[in-house]
């Protein structure tokens, strides 16, 4: 793939990045903020985000194109997968939901623009305005790529000046919505700088860090701790550690027509993005007493996923990864051969998926790649019993139930610790809206000017 050398990210593998360079971009990018974006209203910045996500979900569009057919050797996901996932990213990016989130987040959709004020504000006198960091250095992870661009868009809203250094082998989707935005807006593409190098080297990210006004970043607990560790005094950081997910599916919603339902939107939830990210389920706990049990449901997903690896294939995995599924099944295997209590449905002749049916309920980490665990459960109190050990790291909880209960299923969950609820067959499609580890979007990174009148 040949993009033309506009950012750092761009030059050929042998071109050594060096901390002056990495100053200098900096530089640059603070120079042509205050140039070309510091002073652009919130609405011209949503108009031109919105016209680029609407491109990018045209199959025509050629940086689409370019993702479709470079994203599978690069990135390890089927072309089906990528498209999947770039439409449910892109699809989010509307005029409607943009302003939606400015004004859920900063309470007026003029806050970023000029002191603004709410009606509660007016009548107490007061007024606001936010505003983005000068700088905003993303760290990103190399699980997956939306989390990537979910950045560069909350950074271009809050109208920063953004470094996005990306994980080795992972920045073919955000160089190709840089170069998206180059092409359409390049003003706003001035204010954006990625580049590519392994996490660690002390010299680059020191001149990086010191040129940051806020550092975001992705990665497992070790790494954000020791990012944290480096960032000079002051430096304002949001760090997104590692997270697991898991289903629960109620007994009621397991007939008839719904079973069907059910299973397929399981499996869709297993299958985006391979299951790599952290809203994706390891388990789906299946409460007792419907028209299936808990074993039955295992059987039916596991046909489900046989089905879907021939219209949506997982794609090539590490050599790591399929040696710890093939590992992982090894065990499942003997346990299974010696105990009704296990059960093993798996891909032949690949690593493309597997289903292990565990009578114990006990929440179980997945070596993902389409690799989950069902598990029978009395009720949802047993679940959350079940998974209590990784309460504190649970992201999301997808649910199937019946819809008069939603409400107080989510209350409980709530209360439980769960910071994100959402329907099965959703949970790695997370609206523009989602509290990301239970925290605001935007209002993470801007700083508040109050005006008393």
């Amino acid at each position: 793939m040949n993009l033309p050398n506009y950012f750092l990210a761009d030059l050929p593998p042998e071109a050594a990045l060096t901390p002056g360079m990495i100053t200098e971009a900096c530089q640059t990018l603070k120079k042509n903020r205050a140039q070309y974006l510091a002073h652009r209203n919130t609405a011209s910045v949503i108009n031109a985000l919105s016209a680029l996500a609407a491109d990018w979900l045209k199959p025509e569009n050629q940086f689409r194109r370019l993702a479709l057919e470079a994203g599978p050797a690069e990135l390890g996901f089927s072309r089906e997968t990528l498209a999947r996932g770039l439409d449910a990213f892109f699809g989010e990016l509307t005029t409607e939901k943009l302003n939606a989130l400015v004004v859920t987040e900063l309470g007026h959709g003029s806050r970023l623009d000029a002191f603004c004020a709410t009606d509660h504000e007016m009548r107490h006198g007061r007024a606001a305005w936010a505003a983005g960091p000068e700088l905003l250095v993303h760290v990103t992870a190399g699980n997956l790529p939306s989390p990537a661009l979910m950045s560069m868009v909350l950074g271009l809203l809050v109208r920063s000046a953004q470094f996005v250094k990306c994980a080795s082998g992972t920045a073919l989707l955000p160089r190709l919505f840089a170069h998206s935005l180059r092409e359409t807006e390049p003003k706003l593409a001035a204010c954006l700088e990625l580049a590519i190098w392994r996490g660690g080297n002390l010299p680059l990210e020191e001149r990086l860090f010191a040129e940051a006004s806020c550092v975001t970043a992705t990665g497992t607990d070790e790494t954000l701790a020791l990012i944290r560790q480096r960032l000079p005094a002051g430096r304002r950081f949001l760090g997104y550690g590692h997270r697991v997910s898991f289903a629960f599916v109620a007994a009621s919603v397991l007939t008839g027509l719904h079973l069907g339902r059910v299973v397929g939107r399981a499996a869709a939830d297993v299958t985006a993005w391979n299951q790599l990210g952290c809203l994706s389920p390891h388990v789906i706990y299946v409460e007792q007493g419907g028209e299936v049990d808990g074993e039955r449901f295992a059987e039916l997903l596991a046909a489900e996923l046989a089905g879907r690896e021939t219209t949506e294939p997982r794609g090539a995995t590490s050599a790591e990864s399929a040696a710890a599924i093939a590992s992982r099944r090894g065990i499942y295997e003997i346990r299974a051969a010696n105990s009704a209590a296990t059960r093993q449905w798996a891909s032949p002749d690949s690593t493309a998926w597997t289903v292990v049916y565990e009578a114990d309920p006990r929440f179980q980490l997945s070596c993902l790649n389409r690799f989950v665990y069902v598990k029978p459960v009395a009720n949802l109190g047993e679940a959350l019993h079940a998974a209590d050990a990784v309460r504190e790291q649970v992201s999301t909880i997808g649910v199937a139930v019946p819809e008069h209960t939603m409400t107080d299923v989510a209350t409980t969950l709530a209360r439980w610790g769960a910071t994100r609820v959402c329907p099965v067959g959703r949970m790695q499609e997370p609206s523009l809206a989602w509290h990301h580890d239970g925290r605001p979007a935007l209002a993470d990174l801007v700083t508040w000017t109050d005006l008393e009148l």
